[in-house]
């Protein structure tokens, strides 16, 4: 039975994700990623170039699930940071390719996350032109502290042991980073 290219491709990545998410790229093997889909690791070769340019693809569409799960709304940041949580929590994996790709690819922005970070961070411009938003930090750093505070308790970041446990520890959570990013963004707010 003939496989098509779109096939090939998609088992590929969803291997690759898996492979990149447990090892990044240095500790990534071709062959693994071949075996786990079921292909020859030349067709890696074929479909993506390199073992670099496979990455990329499997973090560009992390990206953009990312982006899909947590719409950006700088009218409710807090909603927007609650809603990376639950996606940060619902897909660990993902959270560590992008571990992964701050360590492996740092300064590679791919054109989906850049395009993404341009919008948002025009957004919050916006925002705190308009007063809905503290304007005490820049757009660029406020950005990079609320997506910081969604992802304080992502799979493998280290923390004391609390008082809750299982659902109600990770309701807590959530409701710590909604709450955080409330008091961040909230203009008039002391400093």
């Amino acid at each position: 039975m003939a496989r098509d290219s779109r096939t090939t491709k998609s088992s590929l990545l969803r291997a690759a994700t898996d492979e990149f998410a447990a090892y990044g790229i240095a500790g990534a093997r071709v062959d693994r990623i071949a075996a786990a889909a079921g292909y020859n690791k030349n067709l890696i070769y074929v479909h993506f170039g390199s073992k670099e340019q496979l990455f990329d693809a499997v973090y560009e569409a992390a990206v953009q699930e990312i982006l899909e799960a947590a719409p950006f709304d700088a009218d409710d940041l807090p909603g927007y940071a609650g809603a990376l949580f639950d996606f940060h929590y619902a897909h660990p994996h993902l959270m560590r390719l992008s571990r992964w790709h701050s360590l492996e690819r740092s300064g590679v922005l791919l054109p989906v996350a850049e395009k993404a970070n341009s919008a948002k961070l025009r957004a919050l411009a916006a925002a705190q032109g308009e007063g809905k938003v503290d304007a005490g930090l820049p757009p660029h750093l406020l950005l990079s502290l609320l997506v910081a505070l969604a992802g304080t308790w992502a799979e493998g970041t280290p923390e004391p042991i609390g008082e809750l446990t299982g659902a109600a520890e990770i309701a807590a959570r959530r409701h710590a980073v909604v709450v955080s990013v409330g008091r961040l963004i909230r203009p008039g707010a002391p400093g």
